[in-house]
């Protein structure tokens, strides 16, 4: 996304719709310290805030956790599909946010039957992978990419493992060729798509994906084999090749980029938290645990857009037009002052609200997957380098300007060399 847009805070112009107290979700603030904002969001507008998205678009920012999940379990009043949207005549076809709202005939917009027609082949696809042959497969992956950095006794993490990992194993498993310059510039065009940097062209990147999963798909039809993409191919329920790809798209879109920064998140917490290392290195946290902890303090995907209002309604005191959009604001809600008093929510709690909710949640078992994924990756990383430490002070990580993913730009470390 644009980090070109007016910073954190600034008034809304004359005539927003939602008031003059509608604040922009962009600058370098919000990147760097999202749970102060968050914090100060609460205080001025309470569990519902007014936004401006890019362009001033205006939406809500559903800040509570109690207000959160109720839009994700009431579908008759917060519907996904983005047709509904009030502000579609103010919105230009280049608008950086589109592959996130323009309607297409995927189960992320489907509704009542066809969306669970949709999401019953994607469970069903992801039920024919073993967790511990997945797992095997990660270590495999994991094993590789640290034996080409580990003679060296530094990396820069993100771009030698932590993005590399996952999305090796969900090339593999959507029956992709691991290597080669299609697969790279999918993975490119994805990232593109969905945490757009200045410069890059989200629209056009969102285009090539569908043009290189339609060839796969056609692939896939002519010599199934033992792949997701294949048993989508081959499922009852009889998909066409283009509801395929667009449900392709949301599947590997949600399994790479939030799962490497899942791994990320987990990381930099071991190597700046003292806390948290302490207890992952002396068996009072696993890394399961860890990385459940980090769900709850750093999520990977801090919000999610969004869900449309079926009719006018009310919501955390606030009138909520029909049309309007609402922004869910998964990492605000799972830090909710309202819910930590009341219980212990961290290490051993699930009821975090990162894998969304409601009939539209990450359907089962995509979130054990991705765990899988996460807890082989920073289990392999520590156990092959045990004295691995961040390169540079804490203060000099920077975050991806994204108000969507939550990720470091680098995670530059060092450690011993291992003899090659």
């Amino acid at each position: 996304m644009s980090t070109s847009s007016p910073s954190f805070g600034s008034p809304a112009p004359s005539g927003c719709p939602m008031g003059s107290g509608a604040v922009r979700l962009s600058g370098a603030s919000y990147q760097q310290t999202p749970t102060e904002l968050y914090r100060s969001l609460r205080r001025e507008h309470g569990a519902v805030a007014p936004v401006l998205l890019d362009s001033d678009v205006p939406a809500w920012l559903v800040l509570g956790y109690a207000e959160l999940s109720y839009v994700l379990t009431h579908d008759e009043l917060f519907a996904r599909d983005s047709r509904r949207w009030n502000q579609w005549e103010t919105i230009p076809p280049d608008w950086p946010l589109m592959p996130f709202v323009g309607y297409q005939p995927s189960v992320l917009f489907t509704e009542g039957d066809e969306h669970r027609r949709r999401a019953g082949v994607i469970t069903e696809a992801l039920e024919g992978i073993d967790q511990f042959e997945l797992a095997r497969d990660c270590r495999r992956i994991a094993d590789r990419l640290i034996a080409d950095f580990a003679g060296s006794g530094r990396t820069e993490l993100m771009s030698s493992y932590v993005h590399a990992l996952p999305m090796r194993a969900v090339v593999e498993m959507c029956g992709m060729p691991v290597s080669g310059s299609d697969t790279q510039q999918l993975v490119d065009d994805l990232r593109i798509s969905l945490d757009a940097g200045e410069g890059d062209d989200p629209v056009a990147a969102y285009g090539r994906v569908g043009d290189r999963l339609r060839q796969l798909v056609k692939d896939k039809r002519a010599a199934p084999g033992p792949d997701v993409t294949s048993r989508m191919v081959t499922h009852g329920a009889g998909l066409t090749d283009e509801e395929i790809v667009q449900d392709l798209i949301s599947v590997i879109a949600a399994a790479q980029q939030p799962t490497a920064n899942w791994i990320c998140n987990t990381l930099r917490l071991l190597l700046t938290d003292e806390r948290f290392a302490v207890n992952v290195s002396g068996g009072r946290l696993s890394v399961g645990e860890a990385l459940n902890e980090v769900l709850w303090l750093d999520t990977p995907t801090q919000n999610f857009i969004g869900r449309w209002a079926v009719r006018d309604t009310q919501l955390g005191g606030r009138h909520i037009r029909a049309g309007d959009c609402l922004v869910l604001g998964l990492a605000a809600a799972n830090t909710d002052p309202e819910i930590w008093p009341e219980s212990y929510v961290g290490a051993e709690n699930s009821a975090h609200l990162s894998f969304s909710g409601g009939e539209h949640r990450c359907p089962y078992p995509a979130p054990l997957l991705a765990d899988v994924m996460a807890r082989t990756a920073v289990e392999t990383l520590l156990e092959q380098l045990p004295d691995l430490m961040l390169a540079v002070e804490p203060t000099e990580l920077s975050w991806r300007p994204s108000i969507w993913m939550r990720g470091l730009s680098t995670l530059p470390v060092r450690f011993s060399p291992m003899a090659q």
